[in-house]
C-alpha cells in the first residue's frame, strides 16, 4: 500500500516536471525574456513621442471627446485593452472615461465587412461614431493593413487626431499619424509587448489628472 502524503505526491511531481525540462529549452525562455526585455527597454528613445502621444489623449478627454481604438488580430486584443482601462480603471478610482475599441463588436465587423469589405470594418465606424476632437489609436506590427489606413483617412476627414503605436519599419502607415510611436524590431510579440507597455504609459498618464480627487 502506498501511503505517501499528498504533499510528498506534489513535491515528486515537481521534481519530475523539472527533470523534464531540457536546457534548450531554459535557455530559449531566458533568451525571449532578455530580447522583451531589450525592446521594452528600447522605449526609451520614444519618451518624447509617447509625452505627445499621452498629452493629446488626455487633453481630448479633458475636452469631452472620446479615444477609438482599433487594431487586428493581437493588436485588436491590444486596443480592446486601452478601451476597457479608460471606461473602467487602470489603477485608480475614477470617473469612467469614453474609450471604444472598434474590433470589439462582432456585428458590426461582420456586417460592414461583408457588404463593403474586410478594408472598410474600422473607417465606415471612424465615420458613424468619430468626431472632430475625438482621438483614434491604431495598433498595428507592420503598418501595412488597409483597413487601419482607410480608418486614419476617415479620421482625417473628421477632425480626429490619430495616434499609431507601429513596428519594424512602420509601412505605408509610417508618417501619416500625428502621433507615432515606432518600435524598432522584428518580431510580432516583442513589437506587442512594448506596445503594451505604451498604453500603459499612456493610461498611467490619464490616471494622473483623473485620479480620485484630482479633476
Amino acid at each position: 500500500m502506498n501511503c505517501a502524503s499528498a504533499e510528498d505526491l506534489d513535491e515528486r511531481d515537481a521534481t519530475a516536471t523539472m527533470a523534464d525540462v531540457s536546457k534548450e529549452q531554459l535557455e530559449r525562455i531566458r533568451r525571449c525574456i532578455a530580447d522583451s526585455a531589450a525592446t521594452v527597454a528600447s522605449l526609451v528613445g520614444q519618451t518624447e513621442s509617447i509625452a505627445a502621444a499621452s498629452e493629446a489623449v488626455v487633453s481630448a478627454l479633458k475636452a469631452g471627446r472620446k479615444v477609438l481604438t482599433a487594431g487586428n488580430g493581437g493588436s485588436a486584443a491590444e486596443a480592446h485593452h486601452m478601451a476597457e482601462e479608460l471606461t473602467g480603471r487602470y489603477r485608480s478610482n475614477r470617473a469612467s472615461l469614453p474609450g471604444v475599441c472598434l474590433a470589439a463588436d462582432g456585428t458590426a465587423l461582420t456586417c460592414i465587412a461583408n457588404d463593403y469589405g474586410y478594408d472598410e470594418v474600422f473607417s465606415r465606424q471612424v465615420e458613424g461614431l468619430g468626431a472632430a476632437g475625438d482621438v483614434l489609436v491604431l495598433f498595428s506590427t507592420s503598418g501595412r493593413a488597409r483597413n487601419l489606413a482607410r480608418a486614419l483617412q476617415a479620421a482625417r476627414s473628421r477632425g480626429l487626431a490619430v495616434v499609431a503605436l507601429l513596428g519594424r519599419d512602420g509601412g505605408p502607415l509610417s508618417g501619416e499619424a500625428d502621433y507615432e510611436i515606432l518600435v524598432q524590431g522584428s518580431a510580432t510579440e516583442r513589437i506587442q509587448e512594448a506596445h503594451q507597455v505604451v498604453v500603459h504609459l499612456i493610461l498611467d498618464a490619464v490616471e494622473a489628472v483623473w485620479a480620485e480627487g484630482a479633476r
